[in-house]
């Protein structure tokens, strides 16, 4: 019998008959920089960390099942598993990535990876004929699904139909809906991408970034760079992204029922132009939603009737955090201008509908009445002040 998500963020099934660490229920903190060998070529099967540490393995092993893959590689942040994933291409690759994508992305492929000879071709993925933009030289799609900020939805197997029509990687940043909604490999994917900040870790406590794949080829690779980049995930920020996955399941349930009623909320604020969300049945993804993932999770982003509203939101707002991350037990909303999308040219983020009335809320877990009321209070202090 294959186990139910809730009950992998907690138990590795292949561990379970072991009773090793003195039988421990948290997973050590194996707090060492280098290991000492009993005999010239005899090894305890670790060596160095930055090769390999024991609590940063049983992390991956934990991400692995999570995304059913065979492995996972623990990184630094987010950004450094995108950095080294992209070094298994080459000058000259090509590579189709959705033009709506978090701003820290964007801003790698625009200045690191273009400078090291690679080239892109952002396109938007949902709508977009993917076909039409495939060369001699593409070697992989580059996807979010939902997107960042703007929360649109590519369906997956569709495009990994493309993909491997093509010979073409199919990649997939999986942040937004985490293991416990969305499985890209199980769709056709070949490589996740996570910033495990976020879900995965849950309290804004520590960062971190994930890679994981289902093929053998991919993960000799990965295996490879991260020895020699030197990027791995550190033992104690292991064992905190280890303690956050323990409470995923009931996390994304909790903030993904309080987003379905703050985006139920805001659309019937006469301040409120515009509510995306794929939980919404007027979401244009929600069908490609309900196919691919087991929910729609909990970022939503709105447009307000004018940019003094939204400043005016991020100025009043207390309980509420205004702040740049995601994915926490708090409650954060985010201003895309100026924050996660400030390095994006202003006419691609006019393009993909970021403008300067737009906000980002990404939903924790906190009484819902006491997240309605904190909204009622500041758009209405707001409109007072804007129609005095």
């Amino acid at each position: 019998m294959n186990r139910n998500i809730e009950t992998k963020c907690l138990h590795l099934e292949d561990d379970e008959n072991n009773c090793n660490h003195y039988g421990a229920i948290s997973y050590p903190i194996y707090q060492t920089a280098t290991y000492a060998h009993p005999a010239v070529g005899k090894s305890t099967g670790y060596d160095y960390s930055r090769l390999q540490n024991p609590t940063r393995e049983h992390l991956e092993r934990v991400i692995a099942s999570l995304e059913n893959g065979i492995s996972a590689f623990a990184l630094s942040s987010g950004m450094a598993a995108i950095s080294m994933m992209m070094e298994i291409f080459k000058p000259d690759d090509h590579i189709i990535a959705d033009s709506d994508l978090y701003g820290g992305s964007i801003r790698l492929f625009r200045n690191v990876s273009e400078k090291n000879g690679l080239k892109f071709s952002n396109i938007d993925c949902c709508r977009d004929n993917i076909e039409n933009f495939i060369n001699a030289n593409t070697k992989a799609i580059y996807i979010e699904t939902p997107t960042n900020p703007m929360m649109n939805v590519t369906d997956i197997a569709h495009a990994a139909e493309i993909a491997k029509r093509h010979g073409l990687l199919l990649i997939v940043d999986n942040t937004f809906m985490s293991p416990y909604f969305q499985n890209p490999l199980d769709l056709g994917a070949d490589i996740v991408v996570h910033s495990g900040t976020k879900y995965l870790s849950g309290h804004n406590d520590t960062l971190a970034g994930f890679l994981i794949t289902n093929r053998e080829d991919i993960s000799e690779k990965l295996s490879f760079l991260i020895k020699t980049t030197g990027a791995g995930l550190a033992p104690f920020d292991s064992w905190l992204v280890l303690r956050g996955i323990k409470t995923l399941g009931i996390r994304m349930e909790k903030s993904q029922e309080n987003a379905i009623k703050i985006a139920e909320w805001l659309k019937k604020q006469k301040s409120v132009t515009r509510v995306i969300y794929p939980g919404l049945p007027d979401h244009p993804g929600f069908e490609i939603m309900k196919k691919q993932a087991r929910g729609f999770g909990s970022m939503l982003t709105f447009q307000l009737i004018s940019k003094e509203f939204a400043l005016s939101v991020l100025e009043k707002v207390r309980m509420i955090k205004f702040a740049e991350s995601l994915g926490g037990v708090e409650t954060l909303i985010t201003y895309p201008t100026t924050q996660t999308h400030a390095d994006v040219p202003e006419e691609i983020r006019l393009k993909n509908g970021i403008t300067e009335s737009t906000l980002r809320l990404s939903v924790g877990i906190e009484n819902i009445d006491d997240l309605i009321y904190e909204l009622e209070k500041v758009f209405s202090e707001t409109e007072r002040e804007l129609n005095g």
